[in-house]
């Protein structure tokens, strides 16, 4: 949540952001809310000192017998009183307002973000690999798992209904063998520690990283006020919350595996058959805590760990900076992978990694100590390390065979057995 304070004294390089994002202009407004909280204030510690003075004068003219007076003294601080009460209550109720308005602006962005108004305008950064040739027609990863006996929508659908699957047999581990992998490289490779976070969350957590209030339709909230997760981001970055870390244990890195769930609200129409947006998906979360100094360089490490999985998978892959409308909410600058997916003939998203800056650890109240002993607000980081189920789709979908068998790619042979091959159920 932004510092009122700092948006009064940045107003232009505050708004310009929000500009960039086709955002309205709102310092006026902000600042606007946050005169009458200080007016408020002012008129409040006045009050208070009056009457502070008053009651003091009381006991005085008790002291000299002067009756009438210390009446008119008492009938003035209970005024007094009753106004102090009034102003509390008033200030309470602004800076509750100010708060709202404060916590639903986006992040500012970083300057080498691309301008632009949509995915369209994001801006591709490299390529890696090269799509294959296919001799034959080449199918997308729903008609190569129904066809393989393994991948049924029909009974999840029975089940919970749309935007659900039923995987079996080796596609089941499959997907299980691309999940442990990625988080084995990811712990033992890149350093980042594994952990085994709760899938229901308080709002809290949702709010320290951006979730809530504004995106509150996207994830399902259960009977007793919690939330099912929807990126383990929340929970690995909130592990700092309401904490004053030392500086010489930055960067923290933590990486979970955990199923994600989404409500996918807005999202009708698109991708409505296969794997590529459902309400529950498995993902491997990688998150960094770090400094100001350190975090752009930790934003380069991170997306080179998850552009090392695809190329071990040997999956072609692009890598995009967005641009400044398409920019995630909470975050100041975002790089997307996109695999490339032959049965779509087209590259689709399988990992976004993100820097938010201090955005988050403000509304999570996280800092350190830094060299000076000063406390200072850490730096956050998300990125995807990657997303299991589009990971399955596209291996499925690269490593296809004209027979609609499919070639295990050799990293993930050792966790299927040494199986190289899945092959339709007989």
């Amino acid at each position: 949540m932004f510092d009122i304070k700092w948006i009064r004294n940045n107003a232009d390089a505050f708004d310009n952001s929000l500009k960039r994002r086709g955002v309205a202009l709102l310092s006026k407004e902000l600042l606007a809310l946050d005169d009458k909280r200080r007016q408020t204030v002012l008129e409040l510690n006045e009050n208070q000192g009056k009457r502070n003075a008053s009651s003091k004068q009381i006991g005085m003219a008790k002291a000299q017998g002067d009756e009438e007076k210390s009446k008119d003294l008492m009938a003035q601080v209970s005024d007094l009183k009753a106004k102090v009460q009034a102003g509390e209550e008033m200030e309470r109720q602004q800076t509750e307002e100010l708060n709202a308005a404060l916590a639903v602006i986006p992040n500012l962005l970083l300057d080498d973000v691309p301008d632009g108004e949509s995915e369209d305008d994001n801006v591709e950064i490299s390529r890696h690999g090269t799509p294959k040739d296919f001799a034959f027609e080449v199918k997308e990863h729903y008609q190569l798992g129904e066809d393989l006996g393994m991948m049924d929508f029909e009974t999840a659908a029975k089940m919970a209904g749309s935007r659900f699957v039923v995987l079996t047999g080796q596609l089941a581990k499959l997907e299980r063998a691309i999940g442990q992998y990625m988080l084995d490289f990811q712990t033992q490779e890149n350093g980042f520690s594994e952990t085994l976070p709760p899938l229901l969350l308080r709002s809290e957590a949702l709010f320290g990283t951006g979730q809530l209030p504004k995106f509150a339709e996207d994830a399902f909230e259960t009977t007793d006020g919690r939330w099912l997760l929807p990126t383990s981001e929340v929970p690995l970055t909130n592990m700092v919350r309401e904490s004053m870390l030392k500086q010489s244990d930055l960067p923290l890195r933590f990486t979970a595996l955990t199923p994600c769930f989404r409500s996918e609200a807005g999202s009708a129409g698109r991708d409505t058959r296969g794997m590529i947006r459902q309400h529950q998906f498995n993902k491997v979360e990688m998150v960094a805590i770090t400094t100001p100094e350190q975090s752009s360089a930790e934003h380069e490490r991170m997306l080179n760990c998850a552009k090392s999985v695809m190329e071990n998978l040997e999956i072609p892959y692009r890598v995009l900076s967005l641009c400044s409308g398409d920019m995630g909410y909470s975050m100041a600058k975002t790089y997307d992978i996109e695999a490339w997916l032959p049965g779509q003939n087209a590259y689709r998203e399988i990992s976004s990694v993100s820097l938010a800056l201090d955005w988050q650890a403000r509304r999570m109240n996280a800092r350190y100590r830094n060299a000076d002993g000063k406390p200072q607000f850490v730096h956050t980081l998300n990125g995807s390390g990657l997303a299991v189920g589009r990971t399955l789709v596209a291996v499925m979908e690269n490593y296809q065979n004209e027979d609609g068998s499919i070639t295990i790619p050799k990293v993930l042979q050792p966790y299927m057995g040494g199986k190289k091959t899945i092959v339709a159920n007989k």
